[in-house]
């Protein structure tokens, strides 16, 4: 249990023992103002707990990102892929990776980053899936790189066997704040590349994250 969590209960607690306290003491006795006390304590671990946690805070951390060149549609979409950035272009550190899929399209669909260490590094935001929603989608990405490196940047559709195994990848790395990234042979089977350009660093962004 995080420290965040128990101090949102210890404040919940001490909320309602100053309603319990307050309801049963007469407003008379000396002994509402220790309630008053522990209810204005508990209100501020209340505040505290819960924004710290992310309970009171629903919108979260606000992440900025630079958008990247972006391709022209060729419309109806017959395939899953990037358009956004390009072939050969150079991005910032953190970039909105988004691209198109064709009617009735119902995989998830994955970007995952191969820098020079041959290391796989499946992308994500709060929905941890890029996003989907009338034929286009969209998920931060991501670099840790010097200036110049070259990345491929791949694009794949999973099924929810290769979701789950990527999104608890994820999950233990953030936890660990280590990203060691995948081999190729740890990439499920069931996910299959759809679509891959290459990329390169417009500035250092070693240490950025």
């Amino acid at each position: 249990m995080s420290i965040e969590l128990i101090i949102l209960i210890t404040g919940i607690i001490l909320v309602l023992l100053a309603i319990i306290g307050g309801i049963k003491l007469n407003i008379q006795t000396k002994g509402i103002f220790v309630m008053v006390t522990l209810g204005v304590i508990g209100i501020s671990l209340v505040s505290y707990g819960g924004f710290t946690y992310g309970i009171l805070n629903q919108m979260g951390h606000m992440e900025y990102y630079a958008t990247a060149s972006k391709l022209d549609v060729e419309y109806p979409i017959q395939r899953v892929q990037v358009i956004s950035p390009v072939e050969n272009d150079r991005v910032q550190c953190r970039i909105l990776t988004m691209g198109v899929y064709p009617q009735g399209h119902d995989k998830d669909i994955w970007v995952l980053l191969l820098p020079t260490d041959d290391m796989y590094y499946p992308q994500s935001d709060h929905t941890n899936t890029s996003y989907k929603r009338n034929g286009e989608w969209q998920v931060i990405t991501r670099f840790g790189g010097s200036k110049d490196e070259p990345y491929d940047l791949i694009v794949f559709e999973a099924d929810e066997a290769a979701s789950e195994f990527f999104t608890a990848t994820i999950q233990v790395w953030q936890s660990n704040m280590y990203y060691p990234g995948l081999t190729e042979d740890e990439i499920p089977e069931t996910a299959t590349e759809v679509d891959r350009i290459t990329i390169s660093l417009a500035e250092n962004c070693r240490g950025v994250y």
